[in-house]
């Protein structure tokens, strides 16, 4: 089984969103609000233009000794990242996401922020994909019965 990133990872979920001109600190504390490392950050229009996640606040803002309260989104945000489609299986993104060192990828379908896909939900998927395999395996190799 090839999981997709929907909706076998991503499901139901609220997007944290914000404009580009919240305040860091804004956009902060809706992560800390919502339970999530990462955000969408919007134009005027709602669309995706940029994600800020913790690793953005911690180096482009406390590292460079920026003020939180009065640096915007807009100005840490990574532009135009670059998104999964809900149909990409999970070892894709997962392949991806290691080769350029991502941790959050924004789902995209249609021109819409659909999800926010984390490693952590990608290693699982493809972990409890690997394990199933190899119970699968060792059922056909050893019968039925083996394990039991």
């Amino acid at each position: 089984m090839n999981r997709r990133i929907m909706p076998d990872i991503v499901k139901d979920q609220s997007i944290c969103r914000l404009p580009t001109t919240a305040s860091v600190q804004d956009g902060a504390r809706q992560m800390a609000a919502d339970d999530v490392a990462a955000l969408v950050v919007a134009d005027d229009t709602g669309g995706m233009v940029g994600i800020v996640t913790e690793r953005d606040l911690t180096r482009r803002v406390l590292a460079e000794g920026r003020d939180a309260a009065t640096t915007s989104l807009g100005d840490i945000m990574t532009k135009d990242p670059d998104t999964l489609a809900p149909d990409d299986s999970a070892v894709e993104a997962l392949e991806l996401m290691r080769m350029r060192r991502y941790r959050h990828l924004p789902v995209v379908d249609g021109g819409q922020v659909v999800g926010m896909v984390s490693i952590r939900d990608l290693y699982d998927a493809v972990k409890d994909e690997l394990e199933r395999g190899i119970r699968e395996t060792e059922a056909f190799v050893f019968g039925d019965r083996y394990g039991a």
